[in-house]
């Protein structure tokens, strides 16, 4: 998980930081809020380096919006016959992704501690267990 981490934070960061900081005319505001995002999640996988499991709902969210782009956007691009080199490019990236988070994640630990949890009475009361 920790190479994860660190592969999103650094790689992430590399493509958004210089985008961000050294931009010379003003922002889109989409573009805007999606680079933002981009950019605070490139620090906080960082900091799922030193805490993994705590960090582990930036996991789940990374692996959750690759595979809904998979599914609800490049798969009707690739049907519909307007699959362009940026679709493949996208393509190769979240399908690349998703795998390694289907790997990597502690889906006992998911289980246990977020789906299980929400069904537990005990866990409904107090919140998550740690």
């Amino acid at each position: 998980m920790r190479f994860l981490y660190l592969l999103t934070g650094i790689g992430l960061g590399i493509e958004v930081w210089p985008a961000m900081t050294f931009r010379t005319k003003p922002w889109d505001p989409l573009y805007g809020v999606a680079d933002s995002f981009w950019a605070a999640l490139s620090l906080l996988m960082l900091l799922g380096v030193r805490f993994p499991v705590k960090m582990l709902p930036l996991m789940l969210l990374q692996l959750f919006y690759k595979l809904t782009w998979l599914i609800l956007v490049a798969y009707p691009l690739w049907t519909g016959g307007h699959w362009s080199p940026l679709a493949s490019e996208l393509f190769m990236a979240c399908a690349i992704g998703a795998v390694l988070g289907l790997i990597v994640i502690p889906w006992p630990y998911v289980f246990e501690n977020y789906i299980r949890a929400i069904f537990t009475r005990e866990a409904s009361a107090a919140g998550l267990r740690p």
